[in-house]
């Protein structure tokens, strides 16, 4: 009833888009060669709770909140924001410098 058969130039048009998506290729990713110097301690706190965000990042320079339902509370450090969700770490923010 159908036919399988594929005619010649979908073939050729589906053989050079596999080509030309198997030939791209990945650009080389540059790794700063000091990452023991790079801070990123503030990004690894997600999932935690606010005493253990007090023993790895020190105490915070304001407190803000909590605001709504479920609670959300804003913890302020010199570069960047740590939000809570009840005692729970959901997210950190950097600062924008400037």
């Amino acid at each position: 009833m159908f036919s399988r058969h594929r005619s010649g130039a979908s073939m050729i048009v589906g053989t050079l888009a596999l080509l030309f998506a198997f030939s791209t290729q990945a650009k080389p990713l540059d790794i700063p060669q000091n990452l023991d110097k790079i801070d990123l301690s503030f990004e690894q706190v997600r999932g935690l709770k606010k005493d253990a965000v007090t023993t790895r990042l020190g105490d915070p320079l304001s407190i803000e909140g909590p605001v709504g339902e479920p609670a959300i509370t804003r913890w302020e450090y010199a570069d960047f924001y740590v939000y809570f969700e009840w005692d729970t770490v959901l997210h950190t923010v950097k600062k924008p410098s400037g």
